[in-house]
């Protein structure tokens, strides 16, 4: 269960995204979402990025172990460094757990703290886009999303567990292979 302090810096950090996400949706749903040459450049530079920075990271010994003890001003930029994903191609979690790890959290409460972060930020995507998009939803409809959103939670909370143990013993660089993997195929397969 998420105490009172660790929701606090989760709303912190959300904060960013919700004010550029509110700003940008019209550059964002018509000019970002659409255009394949920005999706398979963020997947390219997004993968040779993860691979040098865990190249080169080093998590310090005094790093930050628990949520509820992340200073506002780190929170604020993790929430930054979220924003990138606004980008299509840049993953959301990858961005918030670099952010993080670059601040200098350990890598299990980065982890822990990105996948917390992502239930406002996903469900507020979703809501804006709703509200922007005028669909107006049957009482069915509305049923199914929220059954979808319950779904993705309870896997997403199962994937944590995962991943916190795939962290532990490795790193993110077979993620940047796979995504300059994707990237290449992309680029070849739009020609």
């Amino acid at each position: 269960m998420v105490d009172f302090e660790s929701l606090k810096r989760i709303i912190a950090a959300f904060i960013p995204t919700a004010i550029l996400g509110f700003t940008l949706y019209k550059f964002i749903k018509g000019y970002l979402i659409s255009n394949e040459t920005i999706i398979v450049w963020s997947l390219l530079l997004g993968g040779i990025f993860l691979i040098i920075f865990e190249l080169f990271h080093k998590e310090s010994e005094m790093a930050v172990e628990d949520i509820s003890k992340i200073p506002y001003s780190k929170c604020i930029t993790i929430g930054l460094f979220q924003s990138f994903a606004m980008f299509p191609g840049v993953s959301r979690s990858a961005a918030t757990i670099i952010g993080g790890l670059s601040l200098g959290l350990k890598r299990k409460t980065i982890v822990e703290f990105s996948f917390l972060l992502a239930v406002p930020t996903m469900l507020a995507a979703s809501a804006l886009d709703v509200l922007k998009t005028g669909h107006s939803f049957t009482l069915n409809q509305i049923g199914v999303l929220a059954i979808g959103f319950v779904v993705s939670f309870i896997i997403a909370l199962f994937s944590i567990e995962f991943l916190l143990r795939y962290i532990k013993k490795h790193s993110f660089i077979f993620f940047g292979v796979y995504r300059i993997i994707i990237a290449l195929v992309f680029m070849f397969g739009l020609k």
